[in-house]
């Protein structure tokens, strides 16, 4: 797992008003190590401040969405998961069984993406690949 991303500082050099819940809400997004629903998000954060409604948690991770420092994920489920907008790219491997989602990197995948879009007369600006699959030792 890359190094947490500082939603608060994001947000402040974005000049976007950090109110406390909305402090909370980031930092729990922050130390995310999964890629939690609104729900999750908001299980965590009233738990720092039960005052945190679920009305709160969805009109902060749509505030941050939009300005940019938030990635929203549908891995399939109905449910929108969500990730501080990563510094560097990455693609995603979810298990189906248990919605784990594991990052991962790979040059050469990345290599052939590149090679597919020139092929196909494009210059590839962005992409996001999702891989879906069940443990090999649960067959």
């Amino acid at each position: 797992m890359p190094n947490p991303i500082d939603l608060e500082a994001i947000c402040a050099e974005r000049g976007l008003r950090i109110t406390d819940q909305r402090r909370v809400i980031a930092k729990v997004l922050s130390e995310s190590e999964d890629h939690p629903d609104v729900e999750k998000v908001h299980e965590r954060a009233s738990a720092v401040d039960p005052r945190i409604s679920i009305a709160t948690v969805y009109r902060t991770v749509r505030l941050f969405e939009e300005a940019g420092i938030l990635d929203r994920h549908d891995f399939g489920n109905g449910r929108a998961r969500y990730e501080a907008t990563p510094e560097a790219h990455h693609d995603h491997l979810i298990d189906v069984e248990t919605g784990k989602v594991v990052e991962f990197v790979d040059p050469e995948l990345e290599a052939l993406q590149r090679q597919i879009a020139e092929r196909l007369g494009f210059r590839l600006v962005d992409h996001r690949m999702e891989l879906y699959g069940v443990r090999l030792d649960r067959d």
